[in-house]
């Protein structure tokens, strides 16, 4: 047996004790030198981690984003009490809550959903989502999520950072900050909008926090253009840009010489940097022209209904597919799930720019190899409630709702949880969005309770010191 199969087999050393200790130590000294690029290129200090706790069962995370809050009732978490109640307030068995819209004794608001049990696992799936239906037996659904959040901005910043408040990291940035980025021309954690209106919170909630400003999420704008002044002018040559590179970050390094600690500064010259590989790598990353027509037409960016999710959908997998560890895609950038009235319109319109889009990334990840190690999420901030709003709308519902998970390692074809008989509670194994988080970094082999980021000598921690794991969804 090798020195490096016997040093793998010993449980308790990580990969970087294997490289510290196999072969004279020389695999240290390369991995100093990986260190030594990160910190370069994020212009900050390298995370502690960046190698797994763990072997984890998925490489990257594509997180999809129903801005404003899906109705769960609708579409992965059929109740057909609602309907027989409908026009009635919840019964007295189910407990009163706070509704930002005070709708707690309204009457119910039917769905006008019909459902059909979707693949050998026979997962029930609305109409709203029929070609999603056809993955159910890759997808596991957890129906019992809870939040803090009665509001889109609190929700959506917990949502993505793990508090009702600003000022944490997102958790594109923890995992940036834990694993690092597998592409050096690339950004390690991109944010996909499909329309010009940012989400509650603004780009806070795919912000650095308190950490190095090096691991925020970089936005790539909505159309055919996604990164601007990309190209430099031909008169330029590559030779002339990194030499005006090079004198503008030295006069930045002796300005920072000056002013140790500034985050901002250092993610400026990093951002130099970047952008100049971006100039020679992100225009192939970017160019969905060299996809297949029929490409186009599964993604559905021949229809304008699915046309703006289609593409970037089709980014996100070109972009994991280069090494971007972390890929959040907006549907609705701007709380357009935020149905308080006329939900048929809203959702029909939402839900139709979503499943062909969805069904389409998940087939063309399988049938790359990709899906067994990209973990995709769905969901919003939170569900909505059984009562009616205006007579045709439901109010925000964070006391129980629906998210699913496919590929990475998931088990497919379970559901997680439940909700009461009217989609009301999680009434059985609640699952907090710490939790959430705490399993989407898992399947990244990182332990929530050791990804630590110390602030004035305070260790803080991606879940906020709560949550668990939720082991099922792994089978």
């Amino acid at each position: 047996m090798s020195q490096i199969d016997s040093l793998h087999r010993q449980h308790l050393l990580s990969r970087r004790d294997v490289l510290s200790r196999a072969g004279a130590g020389f695999g240290a000294i390369a991995l100093a030198g990986m260190f030594a690029e990160e910190q370069n290129l994020l212009g900050a200090p390298a995370s502690p981690l960046l190698l797994p706790h763990k072997a984890g069962t998925a490489r990257n995370v594509i997180f999809l984003f129903m801005d404003g809050g899906p109705s769960h009732l609708d579409t992965f978490d059929p109740k057909p009490l609602v309907n027989e109640y409908a026009g009635k307030p919840l019964p007295p068995s189910i407990k009163r809550v706070i509704t930002p819209m005070g709708v707690t004794e309204n009457g119910l608001l039917a769905s006008k959903r019909t459902w059909k049990n979707c693949g050998q696992s026979g997962l029930p799936v609305s109409d709203w989502y029929p070609r999603v239906g056809e993955w159910m037996d890759d997808i596991c659904v957890i129906r019992s999520c809870t939040s803090d959040a009665l509001n889109h901005v609190g929700g959506v910043t917990q949502m993505n950072t793990g508090s009702i408040f600003g000022g944490r990291p997102s958790l594109g940035a923890w995992v940036h900050y834990g694993l690092g980025s597998e592409n050096r021309n690339l950004p390690g954690y991109v944010v996909l909008l499909d329309g010009d209106r940012e989400p509650p919170g603004g780009n806070r909630v795919w912000g650095a926090g308190f950490m190095s400003a090096g691991h925020q999420g970089t936005k790539f704008l909505p159309g055919d253009h996604p990164i601007l002044h990309l190209s430099s002018p031909a008169e330029i040559s590559d030779l002339r840009q990194r030499r005006k590179l090079n004198y503008i970050n030295q006069i930045n390094r002796d300005h920072l010489a000056r002013r140790p600690g500034d985050s901002e500064l250092e993610a400026r010259i990093a951002s130099y940097e970047l952008a100049f590989q971006m100039q020679a790598h992100a225009p192939e990353a970017v160019n969905l022209a060299e996809e297949s027509q029929a490409t186009h037409e599964a993604y559905g960016l021949n229809q304008k209904r699915t046309q703006a999710f289609g593409k970037n959908c089709l980014l996100a997998r070109r972009l994991i597919e280069r090494g971007v560890r972390f890929v959040q895609v907006y549907s609705g950038s701007g709380s357009r799930w935020d149905a308080h009235a006329k939900i048929e319109q809203n959702h029909t319109e939402l839900c139709g720019a979503t499943d062909q889009p969805i069904a389409a990334l998940l087939q063309d990840l399988k049938q790359r190899g990709l899906l067994e190690e990209t973990l995709v999420v769905w969901g919003g901030e939170f569900g909505r409630t059984p009562m009616s709003e205006k007579g045709d709308g439901r109010d925000h519902n964070p006391y129980g709702f629906t998210m699913w998970l496919a590929g990475g390692g998931v088990k497919g074809g379970q559901i997680i949880g439940a909700t009461d008989d009217f989609g009301m509670h999680a009434v059985s194994r609640p699952v907090h969005v710490h939790s959430l988080h705490a399993t989407i970094l898992a399947a990244l082999g990182l332990d929530h309770t050791e990804v630590i980021y110390r602030l004035q000598g305070r260790p803080e921690r991606p879940t906020v010191n709560e949550g668990e794991v939720i082991d099922e969804v792994f089978g």
